[in-house]
C-alpha cells in the first residue's frame, strides 16, 4: 500500500548552507576565469625565461663540445692502435716464420733441438725464464725467441691499451647522448615558451634586439675597432667579421653554422692557429687579461662563473660572437651577455 506521508522538506539551514556553497562556487569561478588571462606571463617574463633556458642549453653544449671532442680523439687513438697491433701482429708472424725456418733446417741436419720443438708449440716466454732451456740454444735461436717474446709483450700491452679506450669511448658516447638530448629539451622549452607570445610580442622581441645589434655596430665602428692583439688575432678578428649573420647552431664549428667556441676555434683556424675546441678549454690558450680595459680587438673574452661562453672582443666594449640558438653572428655590448665578464685571453 502506497504512503501517504509527505516527503520530508530540507530544513531551511540546510538550503542556505547549499545556497551559499553554490554561489560562492560561481563567486570562484568567475574570478578564476577572469584572472586566467592576467596569468599569461608578459613578453619580458617569457624573455627572461627564455634566456635563462638558453643559457642552460649552452652550458649544456659546451659539455656536448667536450666529450665529443673526447670521442673523436679516442676513436683517432683507438685506429692508431688498432692499426699498429696489426703491423705489430705481421712482425710477430715473420718472426715465428723465421723459426719454423730455422727449425726445419735442423730437421733436415739430423732433427729439432727440443727446447725449439717445444717452442713451436707453446708460449716461448715458458722457455725464456728458464737458464737451462737458453743454455740448449743457439746464440741465433735465443735472439730469435727474445724477438718474438718481446713483440708478444708489447702486442698484449698495446691491446690491453684499446681494450681500456674502447671502454672510455663507450662511457663518452653515453655521455654524449646524455649532454645532446638535455640541450634538445632546453631548446624545446624555450621554443614552447616563445611560442606563446603573440605575433606582435615576437615582433617587439626581434625590434628589440635589432636596435641593440646596431647600436654595438655603431660603437665598434665609432671606436675605431681597436688595436689588433697581433696580426693572427686581426687576422682571426677578420674571419670572423666575414661570418656576420651565420646563424648559431649547437655543437657546430662553421663554416656555414657555427655555436661560440666554434666560432672562436674556426676564426683562430683561418689565422693559422689551432686552439681547443670548448670555451672551458681556450681559457688556457694564451696569456690571461684580467682587466677589460687592456683588452685589444682579437682577444678571446669568456662570461659567466663556469666559463661556458666566449667571444671575440671588438673594442670599444663590444664583443662579436655567436651568441644563442635563434640568433646569428653578430655584435653585442659585453654588458648586455646575460652574464659577467671574467677575463679574456690573448693568443
Amino acid at each position: 500500500m502506497a504512503s501517504h506521508r509527505r516527503p520530508k522538506q530540507p530544513s531551511r539551514t540546510r538550503v542556505t548552507v547549499l545556497t551559499t556553497a553554490a554561489a560562492a562556487a560561481v563567486a570562484l569561478s568567475s574570478q578564476a576565469a577572469n584572472a586566467a588571462p592576467s596569468e599569461k606571463p608578459s613578453k619580458d617574463e617569457v624573455k627572461a625565461k627564455v634566456d635563462k633556458l638558453y643559457t642552460e642549453a649552452e652550458q649544456a653544449t659546451e659539455k656536448y663540445n667536450g666529450a665529443k671532442e673526447k670521442q673523436e680523439k679516442l676513436q683517432k687513438e683507438i685506429s692508431t692502435i688498432q692499426d699498429n697491433v696489426a703491423r705489430g701482429q705481421e712482425e710477430l708472424n715473420e718472426l715465428r716464420d723465421g723459426l719454423g725456418s730455422m727449425a726445419s733446417a735442423q730437421y733436415r741436419s739430423g732433427g729439432i733441438d727440443p727446447s725449439l720443438q717445444l717452442f713451436l708449440s707453446a708460449d716461448p716466454d715458458d722457455y725464456l725464464d728458464k737458464a737451462s732451456t737458453l743454455d740448449q740454444l743457439s746464440g741465433q735461436q735465443v735472439e730469435a725467441l727474445k724477438k718474438i717474446q718481446d713483440k708478444q709483450r708489447d702486442l698484449a700491452q698495446q691491446r690491453s691499451e684499446a681494450t681500456e679506450k674502447l671502454k672510455d669511448l663507450a662511457s663518452t658516447r653515453t655521455e654524449l647522448g646524455k649532454k645532446k638530448k638535455e640541450v634538445q629539451g632546453k631548446l624545446s622549452s624555450a621554443q614552447k615558451l616563445l611560442n606563446t607570445l603573440t605575433a606582435k610580442e615576437k615582433a617587439a622581441l626581434a625590434a628589440e634586439e635589432q636596435r641593440a645589434t646596431r647600436s654595438s655596430e655603431r660603437e665598434v665602428l665609432t671606436g675605431g675597432s681597436g688595436k689588433p692583439a697581433s696580426g693572427r688575432a686581426a687576422a682571426a678578428f677578420a674571419a670572423a667579421q666575414s661570418k656576420i649573420g651565420t646563424p648559431y647552431v649547437y655543437g657546430a664549428t662553421g663554416p656555414s653554422s657555427f655555436d661560440c667556441s666554434g666560432l672562436t676555434s674556426w676564426a683562430y683556424a683561418q689565422a693559422g692557429v689551432g686552439i681547443p675546441r670548448t670555451s672551458e678549454a681556450q681559457t688556457g690558450a694564451g696569456t690571461r687579461i684580467s682587466s677589460m680595459s687592456d683588452l685589444q680587438v682579437g682577444d678571446l673574452v669568456f662570461f659567466f662563473n663556469d666559463l661556458h661562453h666566449v667571444g671575440l672582443y671588438a673594442g670599444n666594449g663590444q664583443v662579436l660572437h655567436a651568441p644563442r640558438t635563434g640568433t646569428v653572428v653578430r655584435y653585442e655590448s659585453m654588458n648586455t651577455i646575460g652574464g659577467p665578464f671574467m677575463f679574456g685571453v690573448r693568443v
